[in-house]
């Protein structure tokens, strides 16, 4: 069985990228189930129902969130209700939605997907790595576990990366917009990459529009950032999952763009 998992969606363009390009890939992949990150899917900053919808009946299976969680305030009227859409787990409880779910696909086969959010130059949550260990512990039965540790430093990926190698199936980074050419398979087995990219435009930063960002650096002035135009891109990764062993045999990094 294969696995699509996708970078942060940002904006309308990262949308376009989606239903223009999954189909395709989904078919010249036999992906049997998709995972992406939607935290910016929203004009660049959190997530409507609206967009939820959209996303969903495009073709992916779960949406994974981050630190934008709650800046669009609608998301506390339907995240309470959707399954399929996750926060990060590591927020301090009581908190609206789930962090985690275990899902269907393919032959049967129980996918545990998995949303922690990084403390380093991030909000201080819960530890990530307790969070996520209790919640592995408490799984039966699951055939799959894949975490989306959302977090900015590469050193705490890493190193989350290694403490659960070999306790799921793939550790996958998602947060800072810039793909990572690190994908591998750490020693005891776990799937990993630093981060998995972005789907949505290209000639940007990190999604935004380049010469407001510019702006910003030079004058150290607020300045409202908007999602660029152009040309957009899907990034992310396939995983080729053994149904024999239960592990990612193979971890595959992916790039299309979408010049529509």
């Amino acid at each position: 069985m294969n696995i699509l998992v996708m970078g942060d969606i940002v904006g309308r363009p990262g949308r376009q990228a989606v239903r223009k390009l999954l189909p395709d890939i989904v078919s010249e992949n036999n992906i049997e189930f998709t995972i992406a990150n939607a935290e910016n899917a929203s004009g660049g900053r959190g997530l409507t129902r609206e967009v939820m919808h959209e996303l969903l009946g495009a073709g992916i299976d779960v949406l994974t969130m981050g630190n934008h969680v709650w800046d669009n305030k609608e998301i506390l009227s339907f995240i309470d209700d959707e399954p399929r859409l996750i926060r990060p787990a590591n927020y301090p409880s009581p908190c609206p939605g789930q962090g985690y779910h275990v899902y269907r696909a393919g032959f049967n086969q129980k996918i545990a997907v998995i949303n922690v959010a990084g403390r380093v130059f991030m909000p201080a949550l819960d530890c990530p790595f307790r969070t996520a260990e209790q919640i592995i512990a408490d799984f039966q039965d699951v055939d799959y576990i894949i975490i989306d540790i959302h977090a900015e430093a590469t050193s705490e990926k890493q190193a989350f990366g290694y403490y659960f190698d070999g306790k799921v199936s793939a550790v996958l980074g998602t947060h800072t917009h810039i793909q990572t050419a690190d994908e591998r398979i750490l020693p005891e087995g776990t799937a990993y990459i630093t981060d998995l990219g972005m789907t949505g435009p290209i000639e940007s930063v990190l999604g935004m529009d380049r010469h407001l960002v510019i702006n910003k650096f030079l004058s150290q002035r607020p300045v409202r950032f908007e999602v660029a135009k152009g040309p957009s891109q899907l990034q992310g990764v396939i995983l080729e999952l053994d149904e024999q062993t239960r592990r990612v045999a193979h971890i595959r990094r992916i790039s299309y763009k979408n010049t529509d």
